[in-house]
Parts: C-alpha cells; sequence; structure tokens
C-alpha cells in the first residue's frame, strides 16, 4: 500500500513528460524542400547542424536535381525548393504568392576524369575541353590536349564522356560557359538545364551529380562535369582549366572566390558568371539559390525560414569551405539577409 503513492507520482512524472514532449512537437516545424544536387553536401550540413541546435524544427531537403526541385516549388508540394539555374521570369509569374530567390552559396564545377597511366594534373585549353563535349576530341592523346601538357605522357585511350541524365542546374551553368567560349556550343546544343547532346556510344548519361561522379570513377578514359565538393570526396583527378587572361587554373577554394571578387548582385539577386575575369579566377564558377515563397500562410513557418536563412548566411558559411564550397563575400550576405525580410 504504501508503494502506491510513489508508483502513481512516477506515472504522473512520465505523463507530464509525454505531455511537454507531445506540446513541443506540436509547435514545432518541418520544412520539406527539393531541387539542386549541386549543393546538397553543404544544405544537409547546415540542417544537420541547425536541428540540433532548434530540436524543434526539422527540415526535409531531397536532392532531385534544380528542374525537379523548380516544379516542386510551382506545384506547392515543398515549403522551399534550390536551384543552381535560379528561376526564369516565367517562371516566377506563375507563383501566385510571390517568389524570393536568395544566393546561399557558390561553387565551382570542375572537369574530373579517370585517366590510368595518366598525369594526375592534366591541363585542358579552352579549345580541347569545348571540343571534348562537341564531341570532337575522342582521345586524350590528340594533339589538341598534348600541346597545353608538354613533357606528359598522355595515353591513346578512348574518351568517354559523362553527363546529367536529369534536369539540371549544373548543367545550365557549364552549358551557359561552354556557349560563351564557343560559337558553334551556343548553337547548339546551346544553354540549357537539358540540351542535346552530341549523339555518340561514347556519352554516357547519369543522374545528380553524385551519380556523374561514381560514373566517372567505374570508367576508365571518363570526363564529366561536376561540382567541387563531389570530387573531392569522391578522390577523382580534376583538370586544370584554362582562363579568360589564357591561364591554366587548378581548381581551389580560392581560384574560385577569385572568379566571385568581381561580381556585382543584380536587384533581382541572379548573378551568372559565364566567364570570369581575372589572372587566378577558375573559369567555371556559380551561385546556387534556395527559393522561397514571399508568403506563407503559417507565420510561424515564415519565422522559421528566416531564422535558418540567417543561420545560413551566418554560421553556414564558416563551414563552407570544409565542404568544397565558396563562402558568400561579406558585401552578398548583407544584401541577401535583407532580402530574406520579404518572407513573410
Amino acid at each position: 500500500m504504501r508503494t502506491r503513492p510513489m508508483l502513481c507520482s512516477s506515472i504522473l512524472v512520465m505523463l507530464v513528460g509525454l505531455c511537454v514532449v507531445a506540446a513541443v512537437l506540436a509547435d514545432g516545424v518541418k520544412l520539406r524542400g527539393s531541387g539542386a544536387s549541386f549543393p546538397f553536401p553543404l544544405y544537409g550540413l547546415w540542417f544537420k547542424e541547425y536541428g540540433k541546435i532548434h530540436k524543434d524544427v526539422i527540415i526535409d531537403y531531397q536532392a532531385k536535381g534544380s528542374g525537379a526541385g523548380i516544379k516542386d516549388f510551382m506545384n506547392k508540394t515543398v515549403d522551399f525548393a534550390a536551384s543552381d539555374a535560379a528561376m526564369t521570369d516565367e517562371e516566377m509569374a506563375a507563383v501566385d504568392v510571390g517568389v524570393q530567390l536568395l544566393p546561399m552559396t557558390a561553387g565551382t564545377i570542375v572537369l574530373s576524369y579517370n585517366l590510368p597511366g595518366g598525369p594526375k594534373d592534366v591541363k585542358l585549353s579552352r579549345e580541347a575541353y569545348t571540343k571534348i563535349f562537341l564531341g570532337q576530341v575522342t582521345k586524350w592523346n590528340d594533339p589538341v590536349i598534348t600541346k597545353a601538357n608538354p613533357g606528359a605522357t598522355l595515353p591513346d585511350t578512348g574518351i568517354t564522356v559523362v553527363r546529367r541524365a536529369d534536369s539540371s542546374g549544373t548543367t545550365f551553368v557549364f552549358t551557359q560557359h561552354l556557349s560563351a567560349l564557343s560559337a558553334a556550343w551556343k548553337n547548339d546544343p546551346g544553354t540549357g538545364t537539358n540540351v542535346n547532346w552530341p549523339s555518340s556510344d561514347k556519352f554516357i548519361a547519369a543522374p545528380k551529380n553524385d551519380g556523374v561522379a561514381a560514373t566517372i570513377k567505374q570508367t576508365p578514359g571518363a570526363i564529366g562535369y561536376v561540382e567541387y565538393g563531389f570530387a573531392k570526396n569522391g578522390k577523382l583527378d580534376m583538370a586544370w582549366l584554362e582562363n579568360k587572361a589564357g591561364k591554366f587554373v587548378e581548381p581551389t577554394i580560392e581560384s574560385g572566390q577569385a572568379a566571385l571578387a568581381g561580381v556585382q548582385l543584380p536587384a533581382d539577386l541572379r548573378a551568372w558568371l559565364p566567364d570570369p575575369d581575372g589572372d587566378t579566377a577558375y573559369p567555371i564558377v556559380s551561385y546556387t539559390w534556395m527559393l522561397f515563397y514571399r508568403k506563407y500562410s503559417d507565420p510561424k513557418m515564415a519565422e522559421t525560414i528566416r531564422e535558418v536563412v540567417k543561420y545560413c548566411l551566418t554560421e553556414g558559411q564558416k563551414i563552407s569551405s570544409k565542404a568544397g564550397y565558396l563562402p558568400l563575400p561579406a558585401s552578398v550576405v548583407a544584401v541577401v539577409e535583407k532580402a530574406a525580410n520579404n518572407i513573410q
């Protein structure tokens, strides 16, 4: 009989505890997002770290590709999305509650390759890598490649080009760059999240950045375009590329930051760098955007989103370079922080 008060007291404490947990969950916020695979490793890290601090917030982001993310966003099946190709004016006009694009990070697109018996620091001229992706250079020892690599032994190995299978912002940025270099490329295939690649059995399609990286790693003679962090984490070789100044530049955080240095964000926050200036600038660099609605029906969700954005622009930028991404310049952070107030 003496144990009954203690038992009842224990049960009461447990019930109170469960009620507190239930209240926290009821008051919490779950954000659903989808889109670009390009920034996925960094976004995943940001959202995980944010969740450790704010246990009542769950952020579920699916890396489907930029095109799929924009489609989900326009269909309002997600709370936010992400794209390396931003959104077009037409796409934004179709969203009745308004759209706020925020550049949240930037990164470099590298040409990774798998060349057994070849050098680890292959240099590719603008002519060489444009012709490779046009299907006009098909051997690693082609003179247009060997010319930029004096003294290096380049094997008589066929080139297999690995490109994206899905609607991709990474493809948009890469093809925009090639269009800036080559009139032939600009005319066809041109710029887009999907383009008509050369018809060849030496072109292989793979989904998302991780799929391209894995395919390159598994295919001797392969070359493909991926975000720097995927290549770095996959221990893939990365070519030095000739930039606008005629210098061969290694893909690094520093050479990516040099490319960003001269870019001014316009009012709509959509800035492109198809062929950046500067002796030390890496030639293929892009901002990548998160896409938010300007009006949310739930005030708590809007407030949470603004807080998440603030975290990503402050604490998040401090860990960007470790994940292989380019921290935003302070001037850009200030502009994006102000624009985030449009999310209501």
